[in-house]
């Protein structure tokens, strides 16, 4: 019997998971304008598993990857439901991102 399925199965569920908190930990702490990191990130992870010869890491990375990109499109999504008040909003303010300039003129993805 082969359990490599089943794992992938259980990673999958894990990876999403994590995505749900760290989306909302992330436009807790930085703002949603930080959206292009994580994006740049995921894709250099899919990127990564079209090089890994073996299928099972190259598949962990692949949707690693795909969570990481999905993540960085709902870290707008998440800064409006903390304006509906749906989610707390930091009252501290939050720091700047690296090339806020060009970040802000393009407009923030969304699924």
């Amino acid at each position: 019997m082969y359990w490599g399925g089943l794992a992938l199965g259980l990673f999958s569920f894990g990876i999403i998971g994590f995505g749900f908190y760290w989306v909302i930990r992330m436009e807790y702490y930085l703002g949603y304008l930080w959206w292009p990191y994580p994006m740049a990130f995921g894709a250099l992870m899919i990127i990564g598993s079209l090089v890994i010869p073996d299928a099972g890491w190259s598949a962990l990375l692949g949707i690693s990857g795909a969570s990481f990109l999905w993540g960085a499109t709902e870290l707008k999504e998440q800064a409006v439901r903390a304006d509906l008040g749906w989610f707390r909003r930091n009252p501290n303010p939050k720091p700047a991102p690296p090339l806020l300039a060009a970040i802000r003129k393009i407009k923030a993805p969304h699924l």
